[in-house]
C-alpha cells in the first residue's frame, strides 16, 4: 500500500498532467483571454469582482477554478448569443461531482444535462406550471398573503424578522399548489427541509469538490450532512407521492402531482420504458421547493430593505396604491393580469431584481458542441458561467447603475432588460409564478403597513460577503406600522 503522501503526489501529477494535455489541445484555437491566478473563489463580493476584469479584458474571458478553465459572460450581448440565439449550443450542465454524488441527479430538472429526455421533463413540469397560473394560483396566493398581512398585523409595531416570515409564505404557496395541501405542519416541514439543504450545498466544504474533484476521497463531515439532508428531502416527497397514486382518479388533476404523475403515465403508455417516470416527478417537485420557495423570499426581503432606505419611493408606492384600490379595508384588488395599473410598483420590482438577482451567477451550463462567442472559439464541454448581476450593472447600458431609481423602468418595459430569472433553454420555469408572488405580496405589504427599520437601525444593502447559490441577504428586522 503506497504512504498518503506519495498517493497525494501521484495524484497531483496526473492532474497536472491532464491540465497541460488540455492547454496542449486548445492552442491552435482563439480563446477569450486568460485571467491570471486560480484562488478568484476567495473574492468577497465575486459577481462584482468579475465584472471588474471586464475593464481590461472586456465582457468575455476565461478564468481557472482549481483545474478547471471556464469561461464567463459578463455583459447582456453576450449572455444573450450564447444562450438565446445558440441555445443548444449552451444548454448543457456540467455534471459536476457534487451533483453525481446525490440520489436522483440524472433526473433532475435544474442540474441535469441537456437531452430529448431532459425536454421532455421540461415540458411537462411547464405545462404543470402553467395548468397552476390559469387555474388557482392567483386566488391562492391572494389569501395565503392575506393570512399573512393578518399574523403581521398581530405583531404591529414589533420587529419582525421578515424573511423568515416571507419564507413560510412562499414554501405554503408551493406545497398546495404541489400537494393540494396547506397544513402548517406539512409546509414547515418542506421549510425546515430547504433550510438544510440550502445550508449544507452551500457550505466551502460540498462546493470545494467542484473546483478540487480529488476530495472527494477523502473523509467529508460536510457532504456528509448534505446526504441527510437530502435523505431527509426523499423521504418527504415520496411520502406525498405515495398518498397520490393511492387517492388519484384519472382525468382529475387536484394539484401539480397528480397533472405530472398522469403525464407520465400517458406518456410510458405512448412510447414505452425508457421514458419519464416517477424519479422526474420527485425531481420536479424538489426542484419546485428549491427554486420557489427561497429565492422568491429573498427577492421580497431585498424590496423590504430597499424600500426602507428610500422611504420617499415607499411613499409614492402607497399613493399609487391608494389611488388605485383605496384604503386597505376595502378589500379592493388589482388582478394581475391589469398590473400596468400599478406602474411604479412594476418598476420597482423591476429594480430590485436589476441590483439583487437572486441567483446572481445562475447555475453553470456547459456547451453541448464546439461553438463560438463574440467571435471566440469555444470548445465542447466547456463549463459557462452566465454572470447576470454583472450584465445588470453594466455602465455602457445603464445610467447610475448601482443606485436604486425604479423611475429608470417607467419608459421602458422592464421584463425584457432583465436577466434575473436567467434567458434561453435553462430560463426559471417557475419566473411567471415568482412575478405573480412579488405583485401580490407587495401590494397587500404596501396598503396594509408602513415598513420602519427598528429604531431607526437601517439594515445594509450589501450580500452577504461570500457567495452561495443565492444572494443572501444580511440579518435583519423590521417594523410593520399598520396603516389607518
Amino acid at each position: 500500500m503506497l504512504p498518503l503522501g506519495v498517493l497525494l503526489l501521484l495524484l497531483v501529477l496526473l492532474a497536472g498532467t491532464r491540465l497541460l494535455w488540455n492547454q496542449w489541445k486548445l492552442r491552435s484555437l482563439h480563446l477569450p483571454p486568460l485571467v491570471p491566478g486560480f484562488l478568484h473563489l476567495r473574492q468577497p463580493d465575486l459577481p462584482i469582482y468579475l465584472l471588474t476584469l471586464t475593464q481590461k479584458l472586456g465582457p468575455i474571458y476565461r478564468l481557472r477554478l482549481g483545474l478547471q478553465d471556464v469561461v464567463v459572460l459578463n455583459s447582456k450581448r453576450t449572455i444573450e448569443e450564447a444562450m438565446v440565439k445558440k441555445r443548444e449550443d449552451f444548454a448543457g450542465r456540467p455534471q459536476n461531482p457534487s451533483y453525481r454524488m446525490m440520489p436522483h441527479y440524472s433526473e433532475d430538472l435544474a442540474l441535469g444535462d441537456y437531452s430529448l429526455l431532459w425536454k421532455a421533463h421540461k415540458k411537462l413540469t411547464r405545462s404543470a406550471l402553467l395548468l397552476a397560473m390559469r387555474s388557482s394560483a392567483e386566488p391562492l396566493v391572494e389569501k395565503l398573503t392575506q393570512e399573512f398581512c393578518e399574523r403581521m398585523r398581530a405583531q404591529a409595531g414589533t420587529p419582525v424578522t421578515i424573511q423568515k416570515e416571507f419564507s413560510l409564505l412562499t414554501c405554503s404557496v408551493i406545497c398546495y399548489l404541489t400537494f393540494g395541501d396547506k397544513e402548517n405542519t406539512l409546509s414547515h416541514a418542506f421549510y425546515n427541509s430547504v433550510q438544510d439543504l440550502m445550508e449544507t450545498w452551500d457550505h466551502w466544504s460540498v462546493q470545494i469538490l467542484d473546483i478540487f474533484p480529488i476530495l472527494r476521497f477523502f473523509p467529508n463531515p460536510g457532504l456528509w450532512r448534505l446526504k441527510q439532508a437530502v435523505e431527509k428531502r426523499d423521504r418527504l416527497v415520496e411520502k406525498q407521492l405515495m398518498q397520490h397514486k393511492e387517492s388519484m382518479v384519472a382525468g382529475l388533476w387536484r394539484d401539480l402531482m397528480d397533472y405530472m404523475l398522469q403525464g407520465i403515465g400517458e406518456l410510458r403508455e405512448e412510447n414505452g420504458p425508457g421514458h419519464l417516470h416517477e424519479g422526474h416527478v420527485h425531481m420536479s417537485v424538489v426542484d419546485l421547493f428549491i427554486g420557489g420557495t427561497e429565492t422568491t423570499a429573498i427577492t421580497l426581503s431585498w424590496a423590504v430593505v430597499f424600500l426602507l432606505h428610500h422611504p420617499e419611493i415607499q411613499q409614492r408606492l402607497q399613493e399609487e396604491v391608494d389611488r388605485e384600490l383605496g384604503p386597505s379595508a376595502s378589500g379592493s384588488r388589482i388582478p394581475y393580469k391589469d398590473r400596468a395599473r400599478l406602474p411604479l410598483l412594476n418598476a420597482t420590482i423591476a429594480e430590485v431584481l436589476r441590483l439583487r438577482p437572486v441567483v446572481p451567477l445562475a447555475l453553470p451550463h456547459r456547451a453541448t458542441r464546439s461553438s463560438s462567442i463574440l467571435g471566440y472559439d469555444i470548445p465542447k464541454g466547456t463549463v459557462i458561467i452566465p454572470n447576470l448581476q454583472g450584465a445588470h450593472l453594466d455602465e455602457t447600458v445603464w445610467e447610475q447603475p448601482h443606485e436604486f431609481r425604479p423611475d429608470r423602468f417607467l419608459d421602458r418595459d422592464p421584463n425584457p432588460s432583465s436577466l434575473a430569472f436567467g434567458c434561453g433553454s435553462r430560463i426559471c420555469l417557475g419566473e411567471p409564478l415568482a412575478r405573480l408572488e412579488l405583485y401580490v405580496v407587495l401590494v397587500k405589504l404596501l396598503q396594509a403597513f408602513t415598513l420602519l427599520p427598528p429604531e431607526g437601525a437601517l439594515p445594509s444593502l450589501q450580500p452577504q460577503p461570500h457567495l452561495g447559490t443565492n444572494l443572501k441577504i444580511q440579518p435583519f428586522q423590521v417594523r410593520l406600522q399598520p396603516r389607518g
